[in-house]
Order: structure tokens, then C-alpha cells, then sequence
């Protein structure tokens, strides 16, 4: 499968700034073609390219005010080969965080899950059950919304719903983390996120919304929840998000069965 991916992001920066770009495909990722540029009114602005653990290549910009442009495309060839996971991770993992308290969310997983034993199962049950308890509804959440706030609401966006999904499977002792993807099949475009989750030695991708078909989707940045993987984050300074496009193409949308283990490749 060929997949091409890019992003074009316009912002005004009001004042001097350090801000982290996650909009690169991870490392790992086999690609053909890859191409990054930023420019502060239209003049080449130096990059520096970090690496995490998971391959989550993060690009590292300072900038003065003025128009800054980031543009990224890349072409995608074959799936990535998976990548054990640590003892290190599969504890963080289980554990609560900022985005997906699943220490709160016990009581709920152990109702509306307890009897199911079978791993894969349990992926297919908590997905379908956030599925049908969420509406998805664009601009209805905050960036600062977790979980807790996402189920009380019972609507939201991509990353509401996969930090639903992160939180309950670790309430039910099941390693499970966020992944920022890019998304052939998703309408409208834009950057998306997922939950995967690990059973059976090897992590699988749990996407409730069902609004992208999972084999097709290109990892970007991999994570606790959505506080590691943001497409942006200033550090310092202050800038407005003027214009976003994003673009996810593949030559083929194979179907997608919510019961079915799908690797992120």
C-alpha cells in the first residue's frame, strides 16, 4: 500500500518563541520521499530534530515574530516493522495519566467489562462500547478535557475518544497509550488520533470513532495521551494557528472490522 501524507500549517507568531513540531512520520516508517521546510516570512528557518523512544520525531523551531510556515509531505511505502515493548512501558502504560484517569474509570470498566477474559475481546467490546456511548461532535471538547470529563459529556472529537478508550483499557490492567496518525479515508482531513493497545506480545490499533479504515493509517507520534503527542506545542513565547491542512491519500481504503487485531503500520 502507498499512502501520501503532508501538512501545511500557517501561524502568527506575536512574540519571540521555541515551539515543537509533531507532524513527521515516525521513524521506522518505511517512506520513498520526505520533504520539511519552515520559513518566518518566507526566509529558511533552521530545524532541530529530536527522536523518542517510540521513533515520535519531534522538529524543534525558534522563532522571532512574524509568519511562520511549516510544510511536510512524505510518501509511504509498505508497513513498519513492530517494535517490542519494554517492561518500562508496559507499567506506564497501566498507569493513570493527565489525559485518561483510569484510576477513576475502575468502577465503570469493571461493570461494563468485567466478564470478558478473551484480550482481543475486550479491545473489541471497549471500542464498540465507546462508540456507542460518544457522539462525535466537532469543537464540542476543550484541549484541557480528559476521560472523566469526555464520558460525562458523552460526546467529543478523535481524541476524546481515544483517551476513553486508553483509560478504560487500562482500568482493566491492559497496557494501551495514544498514537497521532495520519488518517487515508478520514473526512473531513485533518490530523487524527487512536488508541493501541497491547495483548498477545504485540500492540494493536483501537480507533472508536471508526472513521478511518486502521490499516491504512501512518503513525506520527506515540504516547501517554495527548499531552506527547500534539501536532504542536509552544513552549515559549506566543502564537496564533492561522491555517491548517492537512492530507492523507492511499491507492486503496480496504474495509475495516472492529473485531479484527490490526497492527499500526
Amino acid at each position: 500500500m502507498q499512502r501520501d501524507v503532508g501538512a501545511n500549517l500557517e501561524l502568527e507568531v506575536t512574540e519571540a518563541s521555541e515551539l515543537v513540531f509533531s507532524v513527521a512520520i515516525a521513524a521506522g516508517v518505511p517512506r520513498e520521499r520526505e520533504h520539511l521546510s519552515v520559513t518566518l516570512d518566507e526566509e529558511p528557518v533552521e530545524t532541530e530534530e529530536l527522536e523518542d523512544e517510540h521513533g515520535t520525531r519531534l522538529h524543534r523551531v525558534v522563532a522571532r515574530p512574524g509568519t511562520l510556515v511549516l510544510d511536510y509531505s512524505a510518501t509511504v511505502v509498505g508497513r513498519a516493522e513492530p517494535a517490542p515493548a519494554s517492561a518500562a512501558e508496559l507499567v506506564r502504560y497501566r498507569r493513570p495519566s493527565r489525559y485518561a484517569e483510569s484510576d477513576a474509570l475502575v468502577p465503570t470498566a469493571a461493570a461494563e467489562f468485567a466478564g470478558i477474559t478473551d484480550p482481543a475481546e475486550l479491545l473489541a467490546s471497549v471500542s464498540s462500547w465507546v462508540g456507542t456511548h460518544l457522539a462525535y461532535v466537532s469543537g464540542s471538547s476543550l484541549p484541557t478535557d480528559g476521560a472523566m470529563r469526555t464520558l460525562l459529556a458523552r460526546q467529543g472529537v478523535c481524541r476524546d475518544f481515544a483517551h476513553l478508550t486508553v483509560a478504560l483499557l487500562r482500568a482493566r490492567n491492559v497496557p494501551a497509550r495514544l498514537v497521532s496518525v495520519y488518517a487515508p479515508g478520514l473526512d473531513p482531513m485533518d490530523f487524527h488520533a487512536v488508541a493501541e493497545a497491547h495483548i498477545d506480545d504485540a500492540w494493536y490499533v483501537v480507533d472508536a470513532t471508526t472513521l478511518a479504515p486502521r490499516r491504512t493509517l501512518v503513525r506520527i507520534a506515540t504516547g501517554r495521551d495527548a499531552a506527547d503527542t500534539a501536532f504542536l506545542t509552544t513552549i515559549s513565547g506566543a502564537v496564533t494557528l492561522g491555517r491548517m491542512t492537512v492530507t492523507a491519500i492511499a491507492d486503496a481504503l480496504p474495509d475495516d472490522d472492529v473485531t479484527e487485531l490490526v497492527p499500526l503500520g
